[in-house]
C-alpha cells in the first residue's frame, strides 16, 4: 500500500514527509514517552538525559540533537595511498597514517529504521583524518582513536533515500548528500547496495555475518566527528553511537565489494582504496547526531 505524504516547511524549503511519521507529528521535538509507547523504538532511555534545545541554524531555528533510535550499519575499511589522501582533502585537513604510505577509507552503509526525521538509508564514503590540532605520532593518536571509539573524519559523499534527509543535510550541514536508491540488510548474510543515478548498479556489497556480540546499553559508545565547511568556515558535528549488537573481522577475506561505475564506484577507484583491512557489522544501535559548531582551532593555527 502506497504511503500518504503531507508538505511540511523546512527553512525555506518545502519537503514531502510520511504523513503521521515522527518528523509531521514531532517536528523534531518528539514527545519521547510517546516514542517509548513505539514498539519498533524499543528501550529509549539513553535518549531522556540528552536534553533537545532549539537552536539557530542554517535554516532557522531548529531542535537538535537528532535522534536515532534505531539504526544498523555494515563498514569496510580500507587502506588507501596517502598520497591520495592529501590530495583530495582540502588543507589544513590531514589524514591519520594507518601505515607507511597509507592512510584510512570508510565505506559505510547505514538504515535508519526510527528516527526523528522518518526512516531512510544512507551510504557514506569518508577519510579518517588527525583530530584537528594534533602533533605528534600518528601512530600513538590512531591507536587512541581505537581505544576510545572516536574518530575524525572528512566525508566525500553521503547519498541518502530520502527527501528530508537531503534537504536537511545539504542546507543544515554542507554535507555532499543527493538521492540514491540505497539497501541495507542484515540476515545471515549482509547484503548493502547502492544504485548509481539513472537506475544502474554503483556498489554491491555482501558478505558473511560475523558472530554477533551483545553489549550492555552505553558500555560501548563510540564518536565520530565530521569535519567540514559550512559557509566557507571550518565546522565539526559529532556523532554519538550507544551500539547494542555488534561484529567485527580483522582482514576478511569473504567480503565481496562489486564496483559497477558509478560514481561511489568511482570515488574508492580514485581514493585507491582496495585493502579491506576490517568489516564492522552494527546490527542495532542508538545515534546522536549534533548540528555543526564552528571549529575554531584552524582559525589559532593561522595566526
Amino acid at each position: 500500500m502506497d504511503r500518504l505524504f503531507t508538505q511540511v516547511e523546512f527553512g525555506p524549503h518545502k519537503v514531502d514527509v510520511p504523513q503521521g511519521g515522527y518528523y509531521d507529528r514531532f517536528r523534531m521535538n518528539p514527545n519521547l514517552d510517546e516514542v517509548a509507547r513505539d514498539p519498533a523504538a524499543g528501550n529509549i532511555d539513553f535518549f531522556r538525559r540528552i536534553p533537545k534545545r532549539l537552536v539557530e541554524s542554517r535554516v532557522g531555528p531548529t531542535w537538535a540533537p537528532n535522534f536515532y533510535y534505531r539504526s544498523n550499519n555494515i563498514q569496510l575499511l580500507f587502506l588507501a595511498p596517502l598520497a591520495r589522501l592529501r590530495a583530495i582533502l582540502p588543507e589544513p585537513l590531514e589524514p591519520l597514517r594507518a601505515f607507511p604510505g597509507y592512510g584510512l577509507v570508510a565505506l559505510t552503509f547505514f538504515s535508519y529504521a526510527v528516527c526523528d526525521n522518518d526512516p531512510y538509508d544512507e551510504a557514506s564514503i569518508a577519510v579518517v583524518i588527525r583530530r584537528p590540532g594534533a602533533r605528534g605520532s600518528h601512530a600513538l593518536e590512531l591507536l587512541n582513536s581505537m581505544r576510545r571509539r572516536s574518530f575524525f573524519a572528512h566525508v566525500l559523499a553521503l547519498p541518502v533515500t530520502t527527501e528530508i534527509a537531503r534537504v536537511r543535510g545539504v542546507h543544515g550541514y554542507q554535507l555532499p548528500k543527493w538521492l540514491a536508491e540505497i539497501n541495507v540488510n542484515i540476515g545471515a548474510d549482509v547484503k548493502a547496495t547502492i544504485a548509481a543515478p539513472g537506475g544502474m548498479p554503483d556498489l554491491t556489497l555482501s558478505a558473511p555475518l560475523p558472530a554477533l556480540r551483545n553489549a550492555v546499553p552505553q558500555s560501548h559508545m563510540g564518536t565520530t566527528t565530521m569535519v567540514n565547511l559550512v559557509d566557507g568556515e571550518w565546522h565539526q558535528a559529532t556523532v554519538q553511537t550507544n551500539t547494542l549488537s555488534f561484529a567485527q573481522r580483522l582482514f576478511p577475506r569473504d567480503v565481496s565489494l562489486l564496483r559497477s561505475g558509478g560514481p561511489l564506484s568511482q570515488l574508492l577507484d580514485g581514493l585507491g582504496a582496495s585493502t579491506i583491512i576490517r568489516l564492522d557489522v552494527v546490527k542495532d544501535a542508538q545515534v546522536v547526531l549534533n548540528l555543526p559548531t564552528p571549529l575554531k582551532t584552524f582559525d589559532r593555527a593561522g595566526k
